[in-house]
């Protein structure tokens, strides 16, 4: 489990961000940017659930969030793995599943170079997730993961993506997970407006 030393890789930060919403199960498919991840997730004691293709690592996340109810977390390595991931994505999206998707993404001085195996998928998914981020600073991954498992759970559920350049990965951290979520532009309803609720039970009750 967690580490008593704070000082640690962004690869180990992601798990230790995994454990704090506990996490037990992951659906994924190694790539190149991805080994310092798949190096602490063989570490852990996650259970990770080695699909065939991308696109399945996705419905597979999604399966699990429809038979859990938990939020269901997919792994894929960066341009054509990551997006193999969009057909799943999309599917989570319109169904409104709780889900994460992590991505690998090449270093972040290799961003839109057109590197070897770099795809834009924070744009490509835009109109497919809750919210997506691009992490530049290794730093910022607690409150990221964090505000990723809030926003995918919480108001109407759906799926949110973190891309994750490969030296985020090997940077150095102090850990710190953040104890709440607090987003200014986020604020999901939770309580029905009792006018539209009376005038659709009026609907209801006049309808043939």
């Amino acid at each position: 489990m967690s580490e008593n030393n704070n000082k640690m890789t962004g690869a180990r930060a992601i798990i230790e961000c995994l454990y704090e919403e506990n996490v037990e199960v992951i659906f994924g498919y190694p790539g190149g940017v991805l080994l310092h991840i798949y190096d602490e997730i063989y570490k852990s004691d996650l259970r990770h659930i080695l699909v065939r293709h991308e696109q399945a690592a996705a419905h597979a996340a999604e399966g699990y969030a429809r038979a859990t109810g938990k939020v269901g977390v997919c792994l894929a390595t960066s341009g054509p793995g990551a997006t193999n991931l969009v057909t799943g994505i999309a599917n989570a999206y319109m169904d409104s599943i709780p889900m994460v998707a992590l991505t690998g993404q090449v270093p972040r001085s290799m961003i839109g170079n057109d590197a070897f195996q770099e795809a834009n998928i924070t744009g490509i998914t835009m109109p497919i997730t809750k919210h997506n981020y691009l992490v530049q600073d290794a730093k910022d991954l607690p409150r990221i993961i964090k505000e990723a498992f809030h926003i995918a759970s919480t108001g109407r559920p759906g799926p949110v993506l973190i891309d994750l350049p490969k030296d985020i990965t090997t940077e150095e951290i102090e850990f710190s997970y953040p104890d709440k979520v607090d987003l200014k532009g986020y604020k999901p309803t939770y309580k029905g407006n009792l006018q539209q609720v009376k005038r659709a039970a009026s609907a209801i009750e006049k309808a043939h």
